[in-house]
């Protein structure tokens, strides 16, 4: 099972936003994909994780798929130029490497913003739709729990989930600690903007209004987290009504001026967090009684010194990864012999209960009791030695020839699988 555990990936490091975007699937959609995979092809243990920074599927089939996978979720997105797209895909066609990758997706190594905490989260979600659809099958269910403990190994052991590394969760932890339960409206939705709003959709204390110049664009974000939104050319009445302005308009100077605000008059006390470059908040609204300003300068500053200490966290998050791999390799192994284990088990329980009907047809209740647990006993302790020998055989990759062994000796071939 292990080496055929396969993937395809399309993220930020080969792709840019437009075509994420454009090929990311949501709960739905990630369920109609498992289930036209399990329609199509012999596959098993699927798992579907798609985020604003990654649409990726993990199966396992005996033969590689990658390529008709790819195929098939560009044509389900109603993409007509395959050929271009699939460009941006990476492919894992061997157990190891796939493995190896969802370990490092799911810990946040691979993460546009390193450490991503939002991630561990998603695959959990995607693990979720697996489970749901009976997709997912021991391999996969012990690969997700043994991630599942590294992650928490790495949250306890380094600084690799320390801070708010990226500036758009900086501007959310910044805003989280300014008052509770604040009214925040978000004016302009480019790549920084969203990301602001998709942080945001964590957190339930924050009631969140969202304007932009395309109302098409906070129509669609709106929908997808449950945000109000308004028209652009009510900002200023929107102003009036927010605690916190988190700006990232594009624009050669400022659009938020200390002229407005003393045209707003009457306002409460207001928060801004300016996120554009160049700056779309005037500094001069400082002067407004009331009014204060953070800028991108001191939010980056504060990302930054947490990005530095979760790179410094990366080796030790590569060690703890090394050891789960490890540790999940030899289970996998051990995996190959189970059945063999199974059927043997099967067959001295058979000989076991066979010759207990023969010998103890006049014994008493209790003394069928004793006699039952003398020879489930002496039949385990018979087993002990070989199992043992299969595992260690596994891990030195000389399984098959113990297999063969057992399998004549105690013609195991005729004894059903129990799984």
């Amino acid at each position: 099972m292990y080496n055929q555990f396969k993937s395809i990936s399309l993220s930020h490091r080969n792709a840019t936003l437009a075509i994420r975007e454009q090929l990311a699937l949501n709960e739905a959609e990630a369920k109609g994909m498992m289930l036209r995979l399990k329609d199509f092809f012999d596959v098993s243990d699927v798992l579907v994780v798609s985020t604003c920074n990654r649409t990726e599927i993990y199966y396992s089939a005996t033969t590689d798929l990658n390529e008709e996978i790819i195929k098939m979720l560009l044509i389900q997105k109603g993409v007509s130029d395959l050929e271009s797209f699939k460009a941006y895909f990476e492919r894992f066609s061997e157990g190891e490497s796939a493995v190896q990758h969802l370990f490092q997706v799911a810990t946040g190594l691979q993460s546009q913003v390193v450490g991503d905490m939002q991630i561990p989260n998603q695959i959990k979600h995607a693990y979720q739709w697996s489970a749901d659809l009976n997709m997912a099958g021991p391999f996969l269910h012990r690969l997700l729990h043994t991630i599942f403990f590294a992650n928490k190994r790495v949250a306890q052991e380094t600084f690799f989930r320390d801070g708010a590394a990226s500036i758009s969760y900086a501007a959310v932890e910044l805003l989280e600690g300014l008052m509770p339960n604040p009214k925040v409206l978000i004016v302009g939705l480019g790549e920084i903007g969203a990301d602001v709003c998709r942080n945001l959709a964590q957190k339930a204390t924050a009631e969140v209004t969202i304007v932009n110049r395309s109302r098409d664009k906070s129509d669609k974000l709106a929908e997808e987290l449950g945000f109000r939104v308004a028209d652009f050319s009510d900002i200023e009445s929107e102003i009036s009504r927010a605690d916190i302005i988190v700006s990232s308009i594009v624009r050669d100077e400022p659009f938020f001026t200390k002229e407005m605000m003393v045209r707003l008059r009457g306002m409460s006390f207001k928060y801004f967090i300016d996120l554009s470059v160049p700056r779309s908040v005037s500094p001069e609204v400082e002067e407004i009684p009331g009014v204060m300003l953070y800028t991108i300068d001191s939010i980056r500053s504060k990302a930054d010194e947490a990005l530095h200490r979760r790179l410094d966290a990366v080796p030790h998050v590569r060690e703890i990864i090394d050891e789960a791999v490890l540790e999940f390799n030899d289970w996998s192994k051990e995996m190959i012999v189970s059945p063999t284990i199974q059927k043997l088990k099967g067959a001295l329980e058979q000989i076991r209960k066979e010759e207990l009907t023969r010998f103890t047809k006049n014994l008493s209740d209790s003394e069928l009791e004793k006699v039952e647990r003398i020879t489930t006993s002496m039949m385990q302790k018979i087993l002990k030695l070989p199992v043992l020998q299969l595992k260690a055989a596994c891990k030195r990759g000389e399984a098959e020839t113990l297999i063969d062994v057992l399998n004549d000796l105690f013609n195991l071939e005729k004894q059903p699988e129990k799984h």
